[in-house]
C-alpha cells in the first residue's frame, strides 16, 4: 500500500506541453489510493482537456473562482480547497508559474489555491533548457525551497524546442516515486520495528471444540495499519480472524493458540523497538485435549485447565525490552484493576476499555479507551471508530518516544 493511500491530493496543472502527461499522473495517484482534485490554469486547457481530467479523477476540474456556464453557481473557495489537501503537486510547473509562486503574484485560481495551501507542496518543473538554466529560474528554485516547497527533479532528454538537455518534466512514475520516498523519509517510525498481537486465541478441547473469546482482531489490525502508515515495519501476530491487513510494511503471522503466540512473540522480540499487545489471549487451556471428538454421554463434563504463559508479563520483565503497550478489558472496578495490571506487567502505556462502556468491547467497529502511563496518569478518550482510536494510541506513543 502506498503512503499516498487515503490522502487528499491537489494537482495543479499549468500551461506547458508536458500537461498531457498529467492524465497518466492522475491515474497513478488514483491507483495509489489517493483522492485527487485538479486545478488548471486557463492556458493549460490548450494542452489537456478538463473533461479528460475530471473523468479520470472522478471530481470536477476547477480553473476559476466562478463557473462561467452558470451565473447562479456559488464561487469556488480557494481557501477551503487549500485546506482540504494533504499534499499539493504542481505539474507541469512552468517558468512563468514558478516566478509567480515566488513573488506571490496571484493572477489565476491555481495560484490563489497555492497561496492558501497549508500542506506540503511539490512542483515538477517543465521548460526549455535555456529557461531552466537561466539565473532567475535557478534563483526561483532556491527561493521556493526556502518556502518549504519540494522540487521534483527535472529529466534530461529531447525538449519541445528540439534542444536536448535538462528541463523535461519528470515522468509520472518518477513524480510518484519521488513524493512517496520523500514522505516515507519523514515518517516518525521510519526504520523502526513494531510487533503487534491481535485477535483471540483458540485452545482446543477436542478436534472440533475450543475455548476462545469474541475478539475480532479489528483493534490490532487498525494499530498495525496506523504504525505502518507512520513508517514502521510491523510484525502482526494475529489469532484466528477474518480481518484483512493490506500494507507492504505489515508482515502478518497467523497463529491459533496462546502458546503459539508466545513462541512467535519471543522469536522476534529482541529486534523490536515497540510492542503492542492487543490480543485477547486465553488465560487457560485444557491440560489434556481429547484426540477424538468428545461424545455426549453424561449430563456434566469436567475439563482440567492449566494456565497459559503470560506474554505481556514475559516481555515486561525483560532487562532490555521494547516500548511496551498492553491492553486491559475489564468488567468491573476498571481503573483499580488496570492500575494493578500496568504496574505488574511493567507497561509504558496500558489501554483500558470496559465492557460497560457503550461502543467498546469485542467485535465492534468502535472503542472507548482510557490510557494509563507509567506514572499512572490517565487520559480519557470519547467513543470513536477503532481506526481513530489507533491514531490516538500511536500519537501518545510518539509523544513519549520522539
Amino acid at each position: 500500500m502506498s503512503v499516498l493511500s487515503g490522502k487528499n491530493i491537489l494537482l495543479g496543472i499549468t500551461g506547458g506541453i508536458a500537461a498531457y502527461k498529467t492524465t497518466y499522473l492522475v491515474r497513478l495517484l488514483i491507483k495509489a489510493g489517493a483522492t485527487v482534485k485538479v486545478v488548471m490554469t486557463p492556458s493549460s486547457k490548450e494542452f489537456v482537456t478538463p473533461l479528460t481530467l475530471s473523468t479520470l479523477s472522478k471530481n470536477p476540474v476547477l480553473s476559476s473562482f466562478t463557473n462561467d456556464d452558470d451565473e447562479n453557481d456559488t464561487w469556488n473557495n480557494h481557501v477551503d480547497l487549500g485546506l482540504w489537501a494533504d499534499y499539493m503537486i504542481i505539474a507541469p510547473a512552468t517558468a512563468n508559474t514558478i516566478s509567480k509562486m515566488v513573488s506571490g503574484n496571484i493572477d489565476n485560481f491555481l495560484l490563489a489555491v497555492y497561496c492558501s495551501a497549508k500542506c506540503p507542496v511539490y512542483f515538477a518543473p517543465a521548460m526549455d533548457l535555456d529557461m531552466f538554466k537561466h539565473p532567475s529560474t535557478l534563483q526561483n528554485f532556491k527561493q521556493l525551497a526556502s518556502y518549504g516547497n519540494k522540487m521534483v527533479p527535472a529529466g534530461t532528454g529531447e525538449l519541445a524546442s528540439g534542444l536536448i538537455g535538462e528541463g523535461r518534466m519528470a515522468e509520472p512514475e518518477d513524480i510518484i516515486s519521488f513524493i512517496e520516498k520523500d514522505i516515507e523519509s519523514q515518517l516518525p517510525f521510519k526504520g523502526k520495528i513494531c510487533l503487534i498481537t491481535a485477535g483471540p486465541t483458540y485452545e482446543a478441547i477436542d478436534p472440533v471444540r475450543f475455548i476462545g473469546n469474541h475478539s475480532s482482531g479489528k483493534m490490532g489490525a487498525a494499530l498495525a495499519m496506523e504504525m505502518a502508515s507512520k513508517g514502521a515495519q510491523v510484525i502482526l501476530i494475529m489469532g484466528p480472524s477474518h480481518v484483512v491487513t493490506d500494507h507492504h510494511l505489515i508482515q502478518r503471522v497467523d497463529v491459533k493458540t496462546a502458546q503459539q503466540m508466545y513462541d512467535c512473540v519471543h522469536s522476534h522480540i529482541e529486534r523490536v523497538d515497540y510492542a503492542i499487545f492487543s490480543a485477547a489471549v486465553a488465560d487457560y487451556r485444557p491440560i489434556n485435549p481429547a484426540s477424538q471428538k468428545i461424545k455426549k454421554k453424561t449430563d456434566t463434563l469436567s475439563i482440567e485447565l492449566v494456565k497459559n504463559p503470560d506474554i505481556l508479563a514475559s516481555v515486561g520483565s525483560m532487562n532490555k525490552r521494547p516500548f511496551l503497550v498492553g491492553f486491559a478489558l475489564e468488567t468491573e472496578n476498571e481503573l483499580e484493576h488496570a492500575f494493578a495490571k500496568a504496574k505488574k506487567k511493567n507497561t509504558d502505556l496500558l489501554v483500558l476499555n470496559s465492557t460497560r462502556d457503550k461502543g467498546a468491547g469485542f467485535g465492534k467497529d468502535t472503542n472507548k479507551i482510557t490510557l494509563i502511563d507509567r506514572d499512572q496518569n490517565t487520559i480519557d478518550f470519547d467513543t470513536k471508530p477503532k481506526t481513530e482510536v489507533a491514531k490516538d494510541i500511536v500519537d501518545e506513543i510518539i509523544k513519549r518516544v520522539l
